[in-house]
């Protein structure tokens, strides 16, 4: 399979027999990125109806709320904060269970791509990848299929055969964290990849994948995505 490729139970996506365009909702980290986007996809005959386009999770909802939508393209981060995206995805999978969401990723993480299907994604997509795959993927979702390349799909497969048993999430956890472990903390809420947080501290990869397992068993957590949404609610938490 390509880089782009789906499961094999997906399809690619054929839109023969659709009585109208794909009503859609795009959402990005600036006004600037979604009117690119949106003019990408609004080429002649389009099948798809791009009717709003959002920035931040306020927005998002605002839009869903007032217009009903068939696909929700979700950016991992937006102007909230680094991986944002990934907040919104819970209420809406819980308020709009007709609309279908597909996530969009700046890079192919597996952990990333494991927290989209968990909060409710039918389908995820990295801007690396052309602009016709993204149409395959949008069409596939909209007819209730799943969108993964089949790495994806192992990932995901991977992380639930091995899945820990559900703990709670301690509130006071930060309070247990070493020094360095803060940093790791800090570097990851700020949105940069492991290999960054490597690089700025003078560490190993593995080292700070290590660091962050230990990091999840004293905050009582189990992925990147709940320690940035953990460390914001204990910010604002703090601040309040």
């Amino acid at each position: 399979m390509n880089a782009v490729s789906v499961a094999p139970f997906v399809a690619s996506g054929n839109t023969k027999g659709d009585a109208r365009p794909i009503d859609l909702l795009i959402s990005d980290d600036s006004s600037m990125h979604c009117e690119l986007l949106k003019n990408a996809l609004a080429y002649p005959r389009s099948p798809f109806n791009v009717l709003a386009s959002a920035v931040s999770q306020a927005e998002i909802l605002s839009h869903m709320h007032s217009h009903p939508l068939d696909v929700a393209l979700i950016s991992e981060s937006l102007q909230d904060g680094p991986l944002m995206g990934f907040n919104v995805l819970h209420q809406l999978k819980e308020s709009f269970p007709k609309t279908k969401l597909i996530v969009l990723l700046r890079s192919e993480s597996e952990d990333l791509v494991i927290d989209a299907f968990r909060g409710g994604a039918r389908g995820v997509f990295c801007r690396a990848e052309p602009l016709h795959a993204l149409c395959k993927c949008i069409h596939a979702v909209y007819q209730g299929q799943t969108w993964a390349n089949s790495r994806q799909l192992r990932s995901v497969l991977d992380a639930f055969a091995g899945a820990a048993p559900l703990h709670f999430v301690k509130s006071n956890g930060l309070r247990f964290l070493t020094k360095r472990e803060m940093e790791v903390v800090k570097l990851v809420v700020d949105g940069h990849t492991n290999r960054d947080v490597a690089q700025r501290l003078g560490l190993t990869e593995h080292t700070v994948s290590n660091y962050l397992f230990r990091i999840y068993e004293k905050l009582g957590i189990s992925s990147r995505v709940e320690l940035v949404l953990y460390s914001l609610k204990r910010q604002r938490e703090t601040i309040a």
